[in-house]
């Protein structure tokens, strides 16, 4: 049994070495299983790649895959995928949140239970800013409520999927990816671990809040079209209030007079109908541009330098 460990990387250099430490002891652990460690270097700036370079020159079990710039990590775990060769195969993160321990019992359970897929959410959000757990909270329960894919709170990207799994993933070739909606999206028999939130064993995160932020929406946009529901709702709400404003002040006007004056109170209004405007342009805007992103059909990632081939699973199938 093969089975391939994809690790995204982008300036990891200090985590490096702690990682291949903790994957040396799991390796020693499963004496049964063909390793395969494929880093995917997505244009780091430090000293990452040439860390790679020594890993994959000691030990002949470790891949690579280099970026030409940095594509994200979305681009970073497709390619991994598409560079994968083993009949299983894990994703996790260099920075050892993703607990390599883990592995054997996720093996066991795809080998033995017979799980597609076994993957990993965390049970507490320790050491992260309060701000930042309640919008992460609150992503999740609103994916769960606009969306069919099968995402779950507190999930991570780490974990040990089939090779049927493998292959339906790459089927999608879509550019705009969200792989947690992605696993969520095609199925298949999955057991969920969980375990207590653990720390960066080195190094700085590269997810802001904004840029959590910027994902989520990408995460919303890909997997729901509630957002434009919403919008065109709104516009019928406003439109059935605006008739009713228009019917309530001519019968006014008629009985009273000179009761249509007020031009501050019109100014609100129509700042406030411009702004639903604007909103609503907005999302159709997101959804129009993820649309023109689609149909340039430019490739997902580009690759600089590699020790591998994509063509490896067929040679090893065709062995």
């Amino acid at each position: 049994m093969r089975l391939t460990v994809i690790v995204p990387c982008y300036n990891e250099e200090a985590a490096l070495h702690y990682f291949y430490e903790e994957m040396q002891k799991v390796m020693q652990q499963m004496q049964e299983v063909e390793f395969e460690l494929l880093f995917v270097n997505d244009g780091s700036r430090d000293k990452t790649l040439e860390v790679i370079r020594e890993l994959a020159a000691k030990d002949e079990r470790v891949k690579y895959v280099s970026f030409s710039r940095n594509f994200g990590k979305e681009a970073a775990i497709y390619a991994g995928l598409e560079h994968s060769t083993g009949d299983l195969t894990a994703i996790m993160d260099a920075d050892l949140q993703d607990p390599p321990a883990l592995l054997p019992e996720m093996y066991k359970a795809i080998t033995e239970e017979g799980y597609d897929s076994v993957a990993t959410r965390r049970v507490s959000r320790k050491g992260e800013p309060p701000i930042r757990s309640f919008f992460a909270r609150m992503f999740y329960r609103l994916m769960k409520r606009i969306s069919k894919a099968d995402i779950v709170d507190g999930a991570r990207d780490y974990r040990l999927m089939s090779r049927p799994f493998v292959d339906a993933l790459l089927e999608m070739g879509e550019y705009n990816r969200f792989s947690k909606g992605l696993f969520g999206w095609v199925g298949f028999r999955t057991k969920w671990l969980e375990y207590e939130n653990i720390e960066r064993v080195a190094g700085e995160t590269k997810w802001s809040f904004w840029k959590l932020f910027l994902y989520s929406i990408d995460g919303i946009v890909a997997f729901s079209t509630m957002p434009l529901s919403l919008s065109a709702l709104f516009g019928v709400l406003m439109c059935l209030v605006s008739v009713l404003a228009i019917v309530f002040i001519v019968i006014r006007q008629i009985l009273y007079g000179g009761s249509a004056f007020g031009w501050p109170s019109m100014v609100c209004i129509i700042m406030f109908l411009g702004g639903i405007q604007l909103l609503c342009i907005g999302i159709l805007g997101s959804y129009l541009a993820k649309t023109y992103l689609e149909v340039k059909k430019r490739p997902i990632y580009i690759c600089k330098e590699t020790n591998t081939s994509k063509k490896n699973r067929m040679e090893i199938e065709n062995e």
